[in-house]
């Protein structure tokens, strides 16, 4: 009986307690761009990183952020961050919004351009909400937001990431973000914006964030 006692001491010790030790906080995302942008202003070792298919949500940008950020801890079993990404003409009171990727997808970038045809009014802006959640914690997730105002031009630029060709920042020198080097581009964008936010989160998080220029 000493000796099974002794077994079931070093198990507790070591494997059991290796499997209940939690999970390092990790990025969840299926856009490889999306993940490069991410990586360029938090560092390449700083947190981990994985692939989900996340459920496509309706609502508000806040409410689609929550409950992204909700379904993705429940799967992963830890703390995660989610990103969600809302493309908003004021012509249009805000549409497509939380929609863009599905009129992305169905019309691509001119036929976005091309639905401000009928209107004089060709500006637009950009909502990027980062949300911390960590469900075996709290199912509260935190928010951090990015916005950029501009205008929807004609496509310029390579056409490799979502709609960057037809967005043109006003603090972008008249460039769309599809013309811009991603330094350029990070440090004005809408995604840039809130990963300030992020960095100063995880800092008091205690995760070291290098300074990348």
């Amino acid at each position: 009986m000493e000796r099974y006692t002794s077994v079931i001491a070093v198990f507790l010790k070591t494997d059991y307690l290796q499997w209940m030790a939690p999970l390092p906080l990790c990025f969840v995302t299926s856009s490889k761009k999306k993940l490069a942008e991410f990586l360029h202003a938090v560092g390449d070792n700083t947190i981990a990183h994985v692939s989900m298919d996340l459920p496509e949500l309706q609502g508000d940008p806040e409410t689609v952020a929550r409950e992204k950020a909700r379904a993705a801890s429940r799967i992963y079993g830890g703390p995660v961050l989610v990103e969600d990404v809302s493309l908003c003409f004021n012509a249009y009171k805000g549409l497509p919004g939380v929609y863009v990727k599905s009129f992305l997808t169905a019309v691509g970038p001119s036929g976005l351009c091309n639905m401000l045809l009928p209107y004089e009014d060709k500006s637009a802006y950009v909502l990027c909400i980062y949300a911390f959640c960590d469900v075996t914690v709290d199912d509260k997730p935190v928010l951090f937001t990015g916005r950029a105002d501009g205008r929807i031009v004609p496509p310029r630029g390579p056409q490799t990431f979502g709609w960057d060709c037809i967005f043109e920042p006003l603090e972008g020198g008249g460039k769309t973000y599809a013309e811009m080097e991603m330094v350029e581009k990070s440090a004005i964008s809408h995604r840039g914006k809130a990963l300030e936010k992020v960095k100063a989160f995880l800092t008091n998080l205690g995760v070291k964030v290098p300074c990348v220029k």
